[in-house]
């Protein structure tokens, strides 16, 4: 790289090296990404008390049902421009590039829409307690004021990680971050203004990121990926190709997500206490999975890049690194989580019986984190070869159906919070044993999606 250059080409140099420069920054905004959640609910649990930090905590599931979606396009577009990029192909790259802006201008004007329509009847289908509904929908819909903001900063990030960026991302997401913490305070704890104020601040917050990324795309990038806000429309190829690779993503996430709601109403059947302690969880998980994150999504820009570039023995070894970085650092935070959560889930809220019930949640699920992060890297490696449809169909019968089914039984069976709890260790073992059969099965580097196969394996 060049002195002064901001971005890592991937197709070059020592795989280690290149994959923890690019994955550290992520690792950072990852962390930083999920103090906007968090910070909502520990200022919320702290000034306004555990009926407050329920209504925030239930509609967590739901808004990661709504954005998951439009969060699986992006991946799908990043998949793209990461392959042109690697390709050298800057007119495709550039049409690709204002494709996707303009498509997130309209997913993100329909999802604010639909979150403000659907707040209240998807928050009394999940069983929401009624003493928290109403504060539960305020959080709700002005959350999705700013989905606007919240798609297209997804979708300038997704731009910025596919041509090797990931240190300005960063750079934004931590002033946007403490710019959220602030307004928290300043809303819920000195004005009181209650919990849609701490909605508030995280829309104000996602705007002012999404406005950072642009100003960084549309002024100060190299001419090869400079958005241009003259240039933005959508060309139906490339919408074409964003769709094919991001729908299985978005609809994996959506799907997920749907499980996850049902798991929530789940635990919500179990009263307000149990909302705020696993809610608590839900949030530090939240901090957990970074390494698992940041590797998925370092793996998916390594692999189509390197991909592009026909580089396929690098992908084999990158992929190899990747997977066994975030299986050791997923374990390694497990064992932390494990140890300290009580200490943890009282930063939130004191109350023992929030804690009872986020230390037994975290101690369930902890022990098996490096089989979720198998599961995520791998399914990061098949987005980047273009077989979304992949992580799609493992995860969607996995992690949806299976999960569904086993709670509807289990719980029924044994009205237990504990047996809502193992839903998720027991469907990460099945996903990861059907990923390893087919990464080591099937050659997903040489062939292209639809084509025919050839024999060679890749582990």
């Amino acid at each position: 790289m060049a002195k002064g250059q901001t971005t890592t080409l991937l197709t070059e140099g020592p795989i280690w090296k290149r994959m923890v420069t690019f994955a550290f920054p992520l690792f950072l905004g990852n962390l930083f990404q999920q103090l906007y959640n968090t910070a909502d609910s520990l200022i919320v649990g702290n000034f306004l008390g555990s009926n407050a930090l329920a209504a925030v905590s239930s509609s967590g599931s739901l808004i990661f049902l709504l954005v998951g979606f439009f969060n699986g396009i992006a991946i799908g577009a990043g998949v793209v421009i990461a392959r042109y990029y690697g390709a050298r192909q800057t007119e495709q790259l550039q049409k690709a590039i204002h494709t996707t802006v303009g498509f997130g201008i309209l997913c993100g004007a329909a999802l604010t829409v639909m979150g403000l329509l659907l707040a209240p009847q998807i928050l009394i289908l999940m069983k929401t307690p009624k003493e928290v509904l109403p504060e539960s929908i305020s959080y709700f819909r002005i959350y999705f004021l700013g989905s606007l903001a919240f798609v297209l900063y997804n979708n300038f990030v997704g731009i910025l990680h596919s041509v090797g960026d990931s240190r300005h991302p960063l750079y934004y997401l931590i002033f946007s971050s403490l710019v959220n913490i602030l307004l928290d305070l300043l809303f819920v704890g000195v004005l009181r203004l209650g919990v849609g104020s701490a909605a508030a601040a995280t829309a104000i917050s996602q705007f002012i990121s999404a406005g950072l990324c642009l100003n960084r795309l549309a002024r100060k990038s190299p001419d090869e990926y400079r958005v241009s806000l003259r240039k933005i429309r959508l060309d139906s190829f490339m919408l074409r190709q964003i769709i094919r690779n991001g729908l299985p993503a978005g609809v994996q996430n959506s799907v997920i997500s749907v499980a996850n709601v049902f798991v929530q109403s789940n635990i919500n059947s179990f009263g307000k206490i149990a909302v705020a302690g696993c809610g608590t969880y839900s949030k530090i998980e939240g901090f957990a999975f970074l390494p698992i994150t940041c590797f998925s999504m370092s793996l998916t820009t390594f692999i189509s890049q390197n991909l592009g570039a026909k580089k396929y023995d690098r992908v084999k070894k990158g992929a190899r690194f990747g997977i066994l970085c975030g299986m050791v650092l997923a374990e390694l935070v497990g064992v932390v989580i494990w140890l300290a959560i009580p200490h943890l889930v009282a930063l939130f809220n004191n109350d023992p019986e929030v804690i009872a019930y986020g230390t037994q949640e975290a101690r369930t699920m902890t022990t098996f984190y490096f089989l979720l992060a198998f599961s995520h890297c791998v399914a990061g490696i098949m987005r980047g070869a273009g077989r979304s449809s992949v992580p799609m169909a493992v995860m969607l019968v996995c992690w949806c159906l299976i999960r569904v089914s086993y709670i509807t039984v289990a719980v029924r069976l044994i009205p237990d919070i504990q047996m809502v709890f193992w839903a998720y260790p027991l469907t990460w073992s099945l996903s990861s044993v059907v990923f390893l059969t087919y990464f080591l099965k099937v050659d997903w580097i040489h062939t292209e999606p639809g084509k025919k196969r050839g024999r060679g394996r890749t582990a």
